[in-house]
This record gives C-alpha cells, sequence and structure tokens, in this order.
C-alpha cells in the first residue's frame, strides 16, 4: 500500500509542481539493482519435510486430485516458491515438473523413489543444486564428459594413492559383468551393490571435497572400517535420460550433469557400526553451508555449494602438487 504524502505543497494524487525543482542524478551516477536476498535453504528444507508428511497421507491412487490441489497450494508457500522460482524454470514450471513426474512414478527395484514421498523429496531438494549452479555449462553427451579438460581421471589419481574414497568401474564388456556378478555370489557384503561408475572423472573441487569427507570419516568410524565409498559422479545428460528410461530416479536438470554432484554409500556402513558417523559428518557439512544432501536410501546424493568452490580447488592444487 502506498503510503501518502504529508507535505503541505502536495496532496494525495495532485500532480507535482510545475515549478518544483527536478532532482537530478549526481554526475557521473548509475543505478545499481539491488540484488535478491538469497533463499532462506534452512527454511525450505523444513517446508519441504512437512510436505512429505502430507504426500505420505495422501499416497493411495484414489487421492491423485488431492494431491495435486496439495501441491498446488504448498508450492506457493513463501518459503517453496522463494527457491523454486529462483531456479531457471521458476516455480510454474517447477509445479508443472514435479505433477507431472508424480503422475509418471512407477515403483521398481531400481529406483531411490521408493514411493511418492521418496519421489517428492528427490526432486524438491534436487533444486537447491539447480538454483546454485544454473549458470554452469552441462554435460550434454558422453564424449563432452570423457573429453572435458574440466574434469580429471580418477584412475590416473588412484594409482598414485592421492584418493581418500573408493568407486568401482562399470563393467564394459559381458565377461565383466560375469565376473562381476560371481564376485557378488562369492562374496556378496564385500563391497555396496551399486552398477559403478560409468564415467572415472570429477571435478579438481569435487575430489578436494570427497577427499576431505573420506580423511575426516576415517578418523571418525570405528576400527577396520572401509573407506567412504562413491557410486556416482559426474553423468552426461545423455546418460541421465537412459537412466530415466531404465525406471532409475535420475532428475533432470541435475547437479551430476553439471559435475558438481556425487553420491556416497550409506547403507553399507551400517554392517561396520560406521553409517551414522557418516551421516552426522556430512549434515554437519549442510549446516555449514557447503552442502545440498538428498537422503537417497542406500546412498546419499551430495552437491557442492559455489561458495565451497574456490576453497576446494585451492585445497586440490596444493594436495596434487600442481
Amino acid at each position: 500500500m502506498r503510503v501518502p504524502s504529508r507535505s503541505p505543497g502536495q496532496q494525495p494524487g495532485s500532480p507535482p509542481s510545475p515549478t518544483a525543482p527536478a532532482r537530478r542524478r549526481p554526475s557521473g551516477a548509475t543505478s545499481r539493482r539491488v540484488p535478491a536476498p538469497a533463499p532462506d535453504l534452512p527454511a525450505y528444507r523444513a517446508a519441504v519435510a512437512e510436505l512429505l508428511v502430507e504426500v505420505g497421507a495422501l499416497a493411495d491412487a484414489a487421492s491423485t486430485r488431492a494431491r495435486q490441489v496439495l501441491i498446488d497450494e504448498r508450492l506457493r508457500e513463501p518459503a517453496l516458491a522463494a527457491v523454486l522460482d529462483a531456479t531457471p524454470q521458476g516455480l510454474i514450471g517447477a509445479r508443472e515438473t514435479l505433477l507431472l513426474e508424480m503422475a509418471r512414478y512407477q515403483p521398481n527395484d531400481r529406483t531411490s523413489a521408493t514411493d511418492l514421498s521418496a519421489l517428492v523429496r528427490i526432486y524438491l531438494l534436487s533444486r537447491i543444486d539447480v538454483l546454485w549452479w544454473q549458470d554452469a555449462p552441462t554435460f550434454v553427451t558422453d564424449d563432452q564428459v570423457n573429453g572435458s579438460p574440466e574434469l580429471v581421471d580418477l584412475e590416473w589419481l588412484r594409482r598414485r594413492d592421492l584418493l581418500r574414497f573408493r568407486y568401482q568401474e562399470q563393467p564394459a564388456t559381458i565377461l565383466g559383468r560375469a565376473a562381476r556378478g560371481l564376485r557378488r555370489r562369492l562374496r556378496p557384503d564385500a563391497t555396496p551393490r551399486t552398477a559403478g561408475l560409468l564415467f572415472r572423472r570429477a571435478r579438481r573441487e569435487v575430489v578436494a571435497l570427497l577427499n576431505d569427507i573420506g580423511r575426516e570419516f576415517t578418523a571418525v568410524a570405528p576400527p577396520a572400517t572401509p573407506p567412504l565409498w562413491v557410486t556416482s559422479l559426474v553423468r552426461s545428460a545423455e546418460h541421465q535420460y537412459r537412466l530415466r528410461r531404465l525406471g532409475y530416479a535420475a532428475m533432470l536438470p541435475s547437479g551430476h550433469c553439471l559435475g558438481y554432484s556425487a553420491d556416497v554409500e550409506l547403507a553399507w556402513f551400517e554392517r561396520f557400526g560406521a553409517r551414522e558417523a557418516l551421516a552426522e559428518l556430512l549434515l554437519s557439512r549442510q549446516e555449514a553451508g557447503e552442502l545440498n544432501l538428498i537422503d537417497e536410501g542406500q546412498a546419499w546424493h551430495l552437491c557442492l555449494a559455489p561458495t565451497a568452490r574456490r576453497r576446494l580447488r585451492r585445497a586440490y592444487e596444493a594436495e596434487m602438487g600442481v
């Protein structure tokens, strides 16, 4: 509401006096856009958690219309709208995409979205990744991932004992897949049950972040606990679409396709009594503003915050001696 002027020379709604001197901007001055305040991410996460309770109460097929009304209403609340409206899709685009994902949802053994609530959680929390890195270029094709100078070869680093985490690659041949299956039958709990990395490449900042987490995890985990295990890193949009066709909850846009996200195993560490220690470690980094986390059940998705990028790039260069 506009507050009327109380100056004696002008009444509300009357035109300004033609004899009033015009205000001039000082010579050389330029108009400055005041940057919009950053969305409140803790409030956003809290609002998502509240929404999930309501989605869970409307999980049956007969509640489809009620779920749509619920999504329409809740996404317009300030805590949620502030984040969604700041993403490239905007609030309306995010709403339409989420409703479409919910309409297409089919539970299966592959997806981390075990129910509709999990699907909503994964989609809405992944929008923080998109908000942070909306100006970063996407790796569209597999060839772009394999040929990018922005990514380093993990195997080269592993062979020089420069990684504080483990991973495994996806078998490239039928013989390799058969050998993987045989090892799992003989030693079913020796490694996490994951397909492995299609691309053994990562951004330098993400390598530094995972090394940091790996060292800290080794320090707090019970004795004989294996090192941090990474199940997914950079992906191309081409591969993300492949995963979607196979039934995985692979959202688009995705921090994986920008190179700033990774998935780390949690469920497997339960048998070593180390799952809670790793979860607390990751949550403390999220509270410090360094990460965005998504609980995807077996693994947790993490995305590096832009504010931590420079520090981690320097850490990588110092650690690798480059």
